[in-house]
């Protein structure tokens, strides 16, 4: 499975914008976008002036798989499976992320970032209905219960998390007194979404 393996914080540079990808470090003024709140690169301060329409499009589809972890390939295939879904593609784009898997993960609280949610998919130490899954792009649907595995839930970064992270489980998701598992209660609505994402803008970018 590809994925991004360079300089994390670059990216939210690039974006000029936190994209929050290395958790509790993007609450701190060690967060580098404190410091250049530009793009990176010899060139960057050039680049904080107005783009394009279709840059706005583009950099706004950049931003979306960013947030999400998703290289380019799987976030198309996502958009073309909203794009024949009924209802209004955008916000069918959004559900179909945010029930990804390794996304349930972390909006249970259980990885500071999303991409450490997803490292705990991979190693097997998330469960659905039981069974154990390690694939984050994996989609749940309600009425599904994820849960840590045993072995993760004595973890010391898992507990650190759940105790020290400011994050609350959205509406759509019920968790259990202990947070050690989450019910799918329903698709989630535009208005759970807190994505810094306008996704009208990426559906204008793929109907070109």
């Amino acid at each position: 499975m590809a994925r991004y393996t360079g300089p994390t914080c670059r990216l939210c540079r690039r974006e000029k914008i936190k994209l929050y990808l290395k958790g509790a470090k993007c609450d701190t003024s060690r967060c580098p976008i404190e410091r250049r709140p530009y793009p990176p690169g010899e060139h960057g301060r050039d680049r904080m002036r107005q783009g394009s329409e279709y840059l706005v499009q583009l950099r706004e589809k950049q931003k979306a798989r960013r947030v999400y972890g998703l290289m380019e390939r799987p976030f198309v295939n996502l958009y073309e499976e909203a794009n024949r879904a009924p209802g209004i593609t955008g916000e069918s784009l959004l559900v179909a992320l945010e029930l990804r898997l390794d996304n349930v993960a972390f909006r249970a609280g259980w990885g500071s970032s999303r991409a450490q949610a997803r490292q705990f998919v991979r190693h097997g130490h998330v469960r659905v209905d039981g069974k154990r899954v390690t694939i984050p792009s994996a989609r749940v649907r309600p009425g599904q219960v994820v849960a840590l595995g045993p072995k993760a839930t004595q973890m010391i970064v898992v507990r650190h998390n759940l105790d020290t992270l400011d994050r609350s489980v959205p509406p759509w998701l019920e968790a259990s007194p202990d947070r050690m598992e989450v019910r799918v209660l329903t698709t989630p609505l535009r208005d759970h979404i807190d994505a810094p994402v306008r996704e009208s803008l990426i559906v204008e970018l793929y109907s070109k």
